[in-house]
């Protein structure tokens, strides 16, 4: 009897050491971690959060990226300019023949009597204009094609025979979308005059490669980029806005997971679609807390918040001057409402659940530890009193 009492309580010693295996730290180690004391004083580490109706709500209201919202959805013009970079071409028709343009061999083909000319497609230089012969340089950029053609008629009229024009936009550079990325063609799609909705401009460029639930749209404008799941540009219109002339749309693939560890059936990265999922349903794809070991009491999830969420919840936290806030919420599995919480809290991307293991599952490893030692010393203690 002295020897086993002997040793529950070596048992009872040991377990508040820091040589037995487990899982991760204890629920005491994670609560009182926080601060730590420094020379100078403590020192913030991250913030612990109790996940109560409050903060659920919270984080509910939380604003999510949207393309509405930033980008507005106003209609483009109806009739695309003309741009820097663009290809034109420009044919010019005179009434007779003998004129400027109107060479002996060449007749139109619309129109007996009248001859006509083509002049070679020009890129639309850095200075916004093209030359066309016998009127010179010719400003188009920021110009309709129709106005471009009663501008060149004007500098031709008294020079050729009655001429018109006809001034074609043959590769519209400047009135088009780049589409990279996880896109089953990067390619630069051209606008055309009605106006292309974002699904549009991705159809044209062969649609996506990887899972909608997988893939995140980026469009980048006028110097700010927005990223939103592709699954929402699919399920809500009101996101499927107008894109807009040198936009940069971008399909990315990013997984959703988070790591579920500790005291769970299943320790694993978890993957979820980007529609996201709930803390209860990541709990059930984690197998759930093991009977044997968990601490119902002692259930967190690690997550990086921006600086502005983290205001919301702790505005007099010493953490806010970093962008990324390191964030440890905490429920309690044994409060009956903690199971309405967690059907409401919603997991992010790279989330990690940890389940801490329970105070008696720590004394059950020292005893098992133990009695591995105990064991032989007690056989043989057996066999000499056996043999005296």
């Amino acid at each position: 009897m002295r020897v086993t009492a002997t040793l529950l309580l070596t048992a009872l010693a040991v377990s508040g050491c820091s040589v037995l295996p487990t899982s991760g730290p204890t629920a005491r180690a994670i609560d009182g971690g926080a601060d730590i004391a420094t020379a100078e004083g403590l020192f913030a580490r991250y913030e612990i959060i109790d996940i109560d109706p409050s903060i659920v709500e919270a984080l509910r209201t939380r604003p999510l990226d949207s393309l509405l919202v930033t980008f507005g959805d106003n209609r483009p013009a109806a009739e695309p300019l003309i741009g820097v970079g663009d290809g034109v071409a420009v044919q010019v028709w005179e009434a007779g023949s003998g004129g400027l343009f109107s060479g002996p061999l060449v007749a139109d083909r619309f129109s007996a009597g009248s001859k006509s000319a083509t002049i070679p497609e020009q890129v639309v230089g850095p200075d916004g204009a093209i030359t066309v012969p016998y009127a010179g340089r010719i400003k188009v950029a920021g110009r309709r094609p129709q106005d471009v053609q009663t501008l060149i008629e004007s500098e031709l009229a008294g020079k050729a025979i009655q001429p018109q024009v006809l001034v074609s936009v043959t590769r519209p550079v400047s009135q088009s979308v780049t589409v990279t990325g996880e896109s089953a063609a990067g390619m630069r799609v051209p606008l055309s005059g009605r106006g292309d909705r974002l699904l549009d401009v991705i159809a044209l460029a062969g649609g996506v490669r990887t899972s909608v639930a997988d893939t995140f749209v980026r469009l980048s404008r006028s110097g700010r980029t927005v990223t939103v799941p592709m699954s929402t540009v699919v399920a809500n219109p009101r996101e499927n806005i107008f894109v807009r002339a040198n936009d940069t749309l971008t399909l990315v693939r990013d997984p959703q997971t988070f790591l579920a560890v500790g005291a769970v059936g299943n320790t694993t990265e978890v993957p979820f679609g980007a529609e996201g999922l709930t803390m209860a349903q990541a709990l059930a794809r984690a197998s759930g807390l093991s009977d044997a070991r968990a601490n119902p009491e002692g259930v967190y999830i690690f997550r990086y918040e921006p600086a502005g969420v983290v205001r919301r919840l702790r505005p007099n936290s010493p953490l806010l001057g970093s962008p990324q806030v390191p964030v440890v919420y905490r429920v309690n599995m044994r409060d009956p409402q903690s199971l309405f919480l967690t059907q409401t809290f919603r997991m992010r991307n790279r989330d990690l659940l940890y389940v801490s293991s329970a105070p008696f599952s720590e004394v059950a490893k020292v005893l098992s530890v133990v009695s591995t030692v105990a064991a032989p010393v007690g056989s043989a203690a057996s066999i000499y009193r056996v043999t005296q």
